[in-house]
């Protein structure tokens, strides 16, 4: 043993992986690349509440002697159909892991342990794991601070359950909000995305590029690249993007991601210009390894790599396809389980497949996997706290024209209404387990707890999410009309039942209950569901102001609602307690910080409505406005905020922001540039900069921003990004909106 480098921890770990891929077969090799099995079917309850390992573990250990990866061990969903009945929680995760890692190592001939690869999309998706808001909602903060510490608790989470490598949705961009995965983006911008990709890389990672920490896991930034612009927000659909929309728009906060020091990408779905990703040589070896010079895993997205054999004709040629083109691990496909048969036909050579195989086992030294097979056992305490402090972050007040908010001492009869009132199950999104009873609280128990003494909450549902059953709209109507103030909380809903008919990738493949969002759910219009509007119609009409809170997973066009209601707000999916954190905000004892992170539209035919199109004299429509509804980074404050012009010093920008109000609050302020004369068609505008600031009321201060690369830069005619020479006016403004008619100043940057 005293000359097998790859068991000497004190040794570099590139000798050491050398020294094992020395020692393996072709067929061990193949292995290593394959993520076949899904983690479920690895085990099952022993009738005295333990687990004991299947039969079809042992066979996929047997197939490759040993296992490359295990996907989803500790997952609970209906598509997995692990529940609190069946599946491992809190106080036996750990256990389980230690027992499947056990027998991987026993039945490998070098002792290679299996990486331990789970879905942590808002929290880790286990049994009594943490739910965070969705990435939608994390947008909304606009606080990468925040953000990084709630990564941090969710990776510490992962490790605790003996998990070891999180798959985290953070590269999609938000241009259609009509497909089902809007919910998963953190936003319309690649600036923002960039900012807060970087946040979850630091927090879910740490700083220490040798490794990681016992609380720290390896993160698969999802996905690689251009997803969130498939045609007509279908799933999965093409993407008809030019180099240029790339570059600018959806490959900013892969490459900030890259930066931040993330271990592995996955390649997206869609194809870009032809080719899926997961076959994608130009996107996978010549841009991320070659020009930005990744070293990291690629992992391909569920069955992606058996999509290719509709390109190559069979599935052996698809997964000489996939590797060649640099996919490092397969998800469930066949493709990668003949990779053996492909070196043999040479239609791969052994040395594209070492190359490969040494980035799965550098990772896998990198954990400390082969010094210590058992896991951490403390769980990390406080989970609702930092769920709660995340979700209260994103609630946003879109409009309050009346003045209704915060609710006034004076208010002591109200009417909590609407099929999103009294419940949390449709809270939370997309990708998330099954949650014990009483693990949350509605916007009905969170206004009940946090009322003054005295206060009448009366409730009534009203009608369903979906479908046009109006009956319970009279009982609705009478509570709104007994009542000085009406809280009509209306939305949509990811939760997946287990009548769900699920895709083979675990997408639905059609909307059952009341879903109207999540993946596989897209939808051709943005309208809430028939009785939700007639609902919305008929409260208003009593009279009775009335604030409505919207809980979804991607902006409905609800311009009634802007129209008719006192306040409107959007808390997007606030994750289990977001009842909680919107009723603190109705109530005023915490003050609205949410900012939108997508702009809101007045329909689905006005789309796309993003902020930072091209300037190119974007007209209005003959039959409605172009506008959105909302812009992009609008949010408002208990408060009011006055901006001064900025004031431009070399490349130091700086701004007087006053609180013009009565109460203390938080303002963002945003930096954009629009580009006057420059080498490339430019967009109208750009967000490049932003900073919270508390002021309390009649407080003024000055804020100041560097004009570095971040802001100066962009992407020229040869796509490569620089700072180039040209015009360009700064503004500085509370949205997107506002900066179109903020006062500019004008930067002019000499040719260098």
């Amino acid at each position: 043993m005293n000359d097998m480098v790859y068991r000497d921890p004190t040794a570099p770990v590139d000798d050491r992986v050398r020294d094992l891929l020395s020692r393996m077969t072709l067929r061990e090799k193949a292995g290593q690349l394959n993520q076949r099995m899904y983690g479920w079917d690895a085990y099952r309850r022993t009738p005295d509440g333990g687990f004991e390992l299947t039969e079809d573990l042992h066979a996929e250990t047997e197939r490759f002697a040993g296992l490359g990866a295990l996907y989803g061990l500790q997952r609970g969903d209906a598509w997995s159909g692990v529940d609190h009945t069946n599946g491992p929680g809190a106080e036996d995760g750990a256990a389980l892991a230690d027992l499947v890692q056990r027998h991987v190592v026993e039945r490998s001939r070098l002792g290679i342990p299996a990486l331990f690869v789970e879905e942590v999309p808002h929290g880790h998706m286990a049994l009594d794991g943490t739910v965070l808001p969705v990435n939608l909602a994390v947008g909304a903060t606009w606080d990468p601070g925040l953000y990084e510490y709630s990564a941090a608790h969710a990776a510490a989470e992962l490790r605790a359950r003996g998990g070891h490598v999180a798959l985290v949705s953070a590269l999609d961009i938000a241009r259609d909000p009509r497909w089902g995965r809007t919910e998963e983006c953190f936003t319309e911008d690649p600036y923002l995305a960039a900012r807060l990709t970087e946040a979850l890389v630091r927090g879910m990672q740490g700083e220490h590029a040798a490794g990681f920490a016992a609380d720290k896991a390896p993160v698969v930034l999802k996905h690689f690249a251009g997803q969130g612009a498939t045609v007509g927000g279908r799933n999965s659909a093409e993407s008809e993007l030019g180099p240029r929309e790339l570059h600018e728009i959806h490959l900013p906060a892969a490459r900030a991601g890259i930066r931040a020091g993330a271990a592995a990408v996955m390649a997206a779905y869609n194809e870009v210009d032809g080719m899926p990703c997961s076959g994608n040589r130009a996107l996978l070896t010549g841009l991320l390894r070659e020009d930005w010079g990744f070293d990291g895993l690629v992992m391909a997205d569920g069955l992606a790599v058996d999509r290719l054999a509709r390109i190559t004709g069979d599935q052996v040629s698809a997964g000489a396809l996939a590797l060649n083109s640099g996919v490092d691990l397969s998800l469930w496909d066949e493709g990668f389980t003949h990779l053996e048969e492909a070196v043999e036909r040479g239609l791969v050579s052994e040395d594209v497949l070492d190359t490969a195989v040494a980035r799965v086992l550098r990772l896998k030294f990198r954990l400390g996997l082969f010094e210590q097979h058992t896991t951490p056992t403390d769980f990390p305490a406080h989970g609702r706290d930092v769920s709660t402090t995340l979700a209260r972050a994103a609630v946003t007040l879109l409009h309050n024209d009346a003045g209704v908010l915060p609710v006034a001492a004076g208010v002591s009869r109200i009417a909590v209404l609407g099929p999103q009132s009294a419940t949390t199950a449709h809270q939370s999104g997309d990708y998330t387990a099954p949650q014990r009873p009483g693990t949350g609280s509605s916007v009905l128990d969170g206004l009940r707890r946090l009322a003054p003494p005295g206060v009448d909450i009366r409730h009534a549902r009203g009608c369903a999410l979906t479908g046009q059953d109006l009956s319970g709209i009279p009982e609705a109507v009478a509570a709104a009309a007994a009542s000085d103030l009406a809280v009509l909380v209306l939305g949509g809903s990811s939760a997946r039942t287990p009548d769900t008919d699920f895709a083979a990738n675990g997408a639905a493949r059609t909307a059952v209950s009341e879903m109207t969002c999540g993946e596989g759910v897209d939808l051709a219009g943005l309208r809430l569901g028939r009785a939700q509007h007639a609902l919305l119609d008929a409260v208003t009409a009593t009279g009775t102001p009335t604030v409505v809170v919207l809980i979804q997973g991607r902006p409905h066009a609800v311009p009634e609602a802007a129209e008719r209601a006192a306040a409107l707000l959007t808390a997007w999916y606030p994750g289990p307690w977001g009842g909680e954190a919107i009723a603190e905000i109705l109530l005023g004892h915490r003050e609205p910080t949410g900012r939108l992170p997508v702009s809101v539209p007045r329909s689905a035919a006005q789309l796309p409505v993003y902020y930072n199109h091209k300037d190119n004299e974007y007209g209005a429509y003959v039959d409605d406005s172009a506008a959105p509804l909302y812009s992009f980074g609008h949010g408002l404050s208990y408060t009011s905020f006055a901006y001064g012009p900025p004031r431009l010093s070399g490349h130091t920008v700086e701004v007087d922001v006053t609180n013009t109000g009565e109460r203390q609050g938080r303002t963002v302020v945003q930096l954009y540039i629009r580009r006057l004369v420059t080498p490339v068609w430019p967009r109208t505008l750009e967000l490049r900069a932003f900073r919270a600031v508390d002021l309390r009321a009649g407080e003024s201060r000055t804020v100041a921003f560097s004009l570095g690369d971040d802001q100066l830069a962009q992407v020229g005619a040869d796509l490569e990004t620089a700072v180039l020479p040209g015009t360009l006016e700064i503004r500085v403004a509370q949205s997107a909106g506002d900066a179109l008619t903020a006062v500019p100043a004008t930067l002019r940057v000499p040719l260098v």
